[in-house]
């Protein structure tokens, strides 16, 4: 996928499971797939051993930014630091690479950019058309990139934020972006930092949309096969832990700062470069699941009632991986209108409007753990009332009222 060796290990085995983001409205049979993830021991990628296609993946995608208040919250913060970090005047021109409703593109436009959107997806299309931003309803490729170059279109900066790892060919991706990005160009690209990843259990980041999981390292040698070249990278703590890199062409007159040299040294000494760090992260993720599915049981032995707090779909790989179904999960809770009324993808536990439940539960399963702060928050009331939450990752934990802050 990256350097093109065959030297690939594979490190963990999530079996055989459905698409994450395919909410089933029946229990009939599901399409699933292989979910097994490997490393490169050459240029040290981590990618998934099979690709399901794009287009069944992606053409009816559930998820919506919008409703997702903490990453609406990291657009904020994050747009006007890319502005004043690149220097970019008004009407600059902002492509949004796989942009879903709009919501980043939205940000942009309020600061004065120019928008353009460019993502395959039938439903997430229209969110963002019923806000006034133009998209390109098809994936990006090289063939886009074409188009778009024949159209005059050269964006000042082309962002991807939770959209490098959902690609089947990096090479064709990059290429894509070489049609229009001129010298001043910046390549914007958020995504899940494998190290945060591997350091933190977050095997649920795996799953089949994601064709690959990044570090600074194998990146910096995928795009200097292309003559362009990173010029930063920053961090973040959204997702779990994600990296914010800037990649220019060569010809880029910023010069490349010392924290992508410091980003690659922390990685080799965190062993990112030896397979035996993914052999224990696995192992360690085995004796995680197995504890929580004991847990799970205990409470239930006990009388008590069990949501979970959100379907995302990093919550499908831990329900499928874990063997939890609605036998210990009464039902999930969700906002997302794509979801509500359907069943969670392979362990079919049914998915609720969490605005129009009757009676809380004694525990929620924390899915979504990643915003684990804002819901603890948003629940305050649940929990000073004696609610409990069980947190999956980084290691399975049970919380209430004292971790109100």
């Amino acid at each position: 996928m990256n350097c093109g060796s065959a030297n690939l290990a594979e490190f963990i085995d999530l079996g055989i499971q459905p698409n994450g983001n395919n909410f089933p409205d029946t229990k009939d049979q599901e399409q699933v797939f292989p979910m097994a993830m490997q490393v490169c021991q050459d240029c040290w990628q981590v990618q998934i051993a099979e690709f399901p296609s794009p287009e069944f993946l992606f053409s009816n995608h559930p998820y919506i930014t919008g409703v997702n208040v903490p990453i609406v919250q990291h657009f904020e913060r994050l747009v006007p630091h890319i502005i004043n970090k690149l220097n970019l005047q008004p009407n600059a021109l902002v492509v949004d690479v796989g942009c879903n409703d709009g919501s980043l593109l939205k940000v942009f436009a309020q600061h004065g950019m120019r928008i353009l959107g460019v993502d395959p997806g039938q439903r997430t299309g229209e969110l963002a058309k019923e806000q006034g931003i133009t998209v390109f309803k098809t994936f990006w490729n090289l063939q886009t990139g074409k188009a778009m170059r024949q159209l005059n279109i050269f964006p000042d900066v082309i962002t991807a934020t939770a959209v490098f790892y959902h690609v089947p060919d990096l090479h064709n991706f990059i290429n894509g972006l070489k049609q229009l990005m001129h010298k001043d160009s910046v390549f914007v690209v958020q995504g899940v930092y494998l190290k945060d990843l591997l350091e933190r259990n977050e095997f649920d980041h795996f799953y089949h949309e994601h064709s690959c999981i990044h570090a600074v390292a194998p990146i910096k040698r995928l795009f200097e096969a292309h003559d362009m070249r990173l010029l930063d990278v920053e961090f973040t703590e959204i997702h779990g832990g994600s990296f914010v890199l800037y990649v220019g062409l060569n010809s880029h007159p910023k010069p490349t700062s010392e924290a992508v040299q410091q980003a690659i040294e922390a990685e080799e000494k965190a062993g990112l470069n030896k397979l035996s760090t993914y052999h224990d992260f696995a192992a360690t993720v085995k004796q995680n699941t197995d504890e929580l599915r004991k847990l799970l049981l205990e409470l239930k032995q006990q009388g008590k009632r069990v949501f979970a707090l959100g379907a995302p779909v990093k919550g499908s790989t831990l329900l499928n991986y874990s063997n939890i179904g609605a036998d210990l999960v009464t039902c999930a809770t969700e906002v997302n209108q794509f979801k509500i009324g359907r069943l969670t993808p392979g362990t079919h536990i049914p998915v609720v409007d969490e605005r129009t439940l009757q009676q809380q539960p004694d525990y929620y399963l924390v899915l979504s753990w990643n915003f684990l702060d804002y819901l603890v928050e948003k629940y305050k009331d649940f929990l000073r009332k004696g609610g409990k939450f069980i947190v999956p990752v980084p290691h399975v934990r049970v919380i209430g009222s004292e971790s109100i802050h």
